[in-house]
């Protein structure tokens, strides 16, 4: 038992898939969040503290940007990782949601393991992988933008394995993650996405997520979860509010509320939850669930039988993870889910024995995520 665990998204790919871009969207829609960032090298991602200069967010702090001069941070973890965990976790106040940028030339399995360390999961919650491939390159048949430069890097950290074939790392990639990100579809027509698709999909041994963003935009909610709770919440009330003036509406529009930011089109949902049997069971429904219908994330405070506290739930892909909280959050029974446009929001929340909350028909059409 815990009070709220702090998420933490891996973020991995070649050089030239677009973590840079990625990073950079990230800090500048922080929303007030504040956010920490860890990263081999500042040159990797294009960060320096005139960047952060820049940056209008209230998010954006020198000290909350950890450089590891050491190499790669997979193959270094008691080393680099663990004391930069340590440092972020004794700021005060603590970041609000940690991003740790990899080469992609290293498999991340060494640090999703860490997590697992008693002093590292009594405080933060492994929010998932996200792989990002370079959607041209792929769909040309390819791995990188430039494998060149990809083979300089890796034969520049005596770190790395330098005997395994690129395309080896490529796939191991694609297996560590619980979200895909293609990159640059802005450059490729339908036939060319759907070849990437079918590259990528060539390399899955279990169901998982692969969104498409053009021109550098991403949506944040869905790659993040940024402020998945807040929005919900806020959209409940709102609901609540309007519930009578809307009722002649609610058959005329789907449940699901739909984000479109020049990228692959998403809808976001709240499940209004009842009381869950166990841990073990609830984890299991949202990992099949986001096999069956694509959910990208769900996330929620539940009550679970016979037990005093609630339980924070997140999901990212077939990703669960799940604690029991010791807070002051008093919204509880409550799931947010995010998918690809045309989830079906009402079988979904029958499949977990809850019903979608009432959305009004002047939202259901109106984006939420402010990351546009």
């Amino acid at each position: 038992m815990t009070p709220s665990r702090i998420p933490a998204t891996v973020i991995t790919g070649f050089l030239g898939a677009g973590k840079t871009t990625l990073i950079r969207h990230i800090i500048s829609h922080a929303k007030g969040k504040r956010l920490a960032l860890i990263v081999n090298e500042f040159g990797d991602v294009g960060m320096d503290a005139d960047m952060l200069g820049e940056c209008k967010a209230e998010g954006c702090h020198l000290d909350d940007i950890i450089e590891l001069a050491n190499g790669c941070i997979c193959c270094t973890v008691a080393d680099d990782f663990l004391p930069s965990m340590q440092k972020l976790l004794a700021q005060s106040p603590p970041p609000d949601h940690i991003i740790i940028e990899t080469s992609g030339l290293a498999l991340p399995q060494p640090l999703v393991q860490a997590f697992g360390w008693p002093d590292i999961r009594a405080q933060v919650m492994l929010d998932g992988v996200v792989t990002l491939v370079d959607g041209p390159a792929v769909a040309a048949g390819g791995v990188a933008h430039d494998v060149v430069a990809l083979e300089a890097q890796r034969a520049a950290d005596d770190e790395l394995d330098h005997e395994s074939p690129i395309d080896e790392l490529f796939k191991d990639q694609i297996v560590a993650a619980n979200l895909i990100v293609l990159s640059k579809a802005d450059q490729l027509d339908a036939s060319q996405i759907a070849a990437a698709r079918t590259a990528i999909e060539a390399h899955l041994t279990a169901p998982t997520p692969i969104i498409a963003v053009h021109g550098g935009q991403m949506a944040l909610d869905a790659i993040l979860g940024l402020d998945m709770e807040d929005e919900a919440h806020h959209r409940a009330q709102h609901s609540h509010h309007h519930h009578d003036a809307d009722h002649h509406h609610e058959h005329e529009h789907d449940h699901a509320h739909k984000h479109e930011h020049g990228h692959d089109e998403f809808a976001s949902f709240i499940i209004d939850m009842p009381v869950v049997s166990s841990v073990a069971a609830i984890e299991a429904q949202l990992a099949s669930i986001a096999a069956q219908h694509g959910v990208l994330r769900a996330k929620g405070r539940l009550t679970v039988t016979d037990k005093a506290l609630p339980l924070v739930v997140q999901a990212v892909g077939r990703r669960v993870d799940s604690y029991f909280a010791r807070d002051n959050e008093q919204r509880v029974g409550r799931l947010v889910v995010i998918g690809m446009a045309g989830l079906d929001a009402n079988r979904i929340a029958a499949q977990l024995g809850g019903q979608v909350a009432h959305m009004p028909a002047s939202e259901q059409h109106v984006a939420v995520n402010a990351s546009s």
